[in-house]
């Protein structure tokens, strides 16, 4: 969402894959960060019609995570019983040993089932965060309720490039050190990074997730376009880190 660190090449998203029809079954998910202390978990509910497009940007709002390094899911394919990587289709793909199908032309619905209810999420493929992606149930939409809705949750997501698992427990162990002397410059650059000063691990609100709408994330993420004032992370891009 910040000057995109991986994201480079433009990609045009297939109109018929925008999910702008009116829809009455929404899925819910437990979307659950693996490795951390104390455990970082979320409970989103999403329309039916989204694609894994749409789905990585709730996932990425409700966490937060802002959404500037790569991504995919790790999921069986329902048809095959193979597991599928999709994501983002890039030049290296042959390197990787493995094809990554367009996260934007693969519906949820087509995946996700109550036979087939789980999907790992790959975000940051250097600090290599993992998340079990869980159905919890499908139900009818319920009226006068916008979606995506995050219901529930725990505890902070860790700072964006701090390090993965290890590095988040390094970050911790300074923030809890007042005489660390890296302790005054961590607070204040998880400050810049997630807005809290001082970091607390504990604290989410589910009422305050703010859900961008996935069409203009992707017009921001590959069509050049620039972030608006309602999007979520506005405010972060147009900062800059001071120590």
């Amino acid at each position: 969402m910040i000057a995109p660190i991986e994201k480079k090449r433009r990609r045009s998203r297939p109109s018929k894959y925008t999910c702008k029809r009116p829809f009455t079954i929404y899925y819910q998910f437990r979307i659950t960060l693996l490795g951390t202390q104390p455990p970082v978990w979320r409970t989103i509910q999403v329309p039916q019609c989204y694609t894994f497009w749409d789905l990585h940007v709730a996932i990425t709002d409700c966490m937060p995570w802002l959404d500037y390094h790569l991504h995919e899911f790790l999921m069986k394919n329902p048809r095959t019983g193979k597991e599928d990587h999709i994501g983002v289709p890039s030049d290296d793909d042959d390197l990787m040993g493995y094809e990554v199908l367009e996260c934007a032309e693969k519906k949820i619905s087509s995946y996700f089932s109550v036979k087939n209810p789980r999907a790992v999420y790959r975000y940051d493929f250097g600090d290599g965060w993992e998340h079990d992606v869980l159905l919890e149930g499908i139900f009818p939409r319920e009226d006068g309720v916008d979606y995506p809705r995050c219901v529930d949750g725990k505890s902070a997501c860790p700072p964006e490039d701090v390090g993965g698992t290890g590095g988040y427990g390094r970050f911790m162990e300074i923030i809890n050190d007042p005489k660390h002397e890296e302790h005054e410059e961590r607070l204040r650059w998880a400050e810049y990074l997630t807005g809290q000063y001082p970091f607390d691990p504990e604290k989410f609100t589910p009422s305050e997730v703010h859900f961008d709408d996935p069409d203009k994330r992707w017009a921001v993420s590959y069509d050049g376009a620039e972030m608006t004032p309602e999007m979520r992370c506005y405010a972060f891009s147009s900062k800059s880190w001071q120590p």
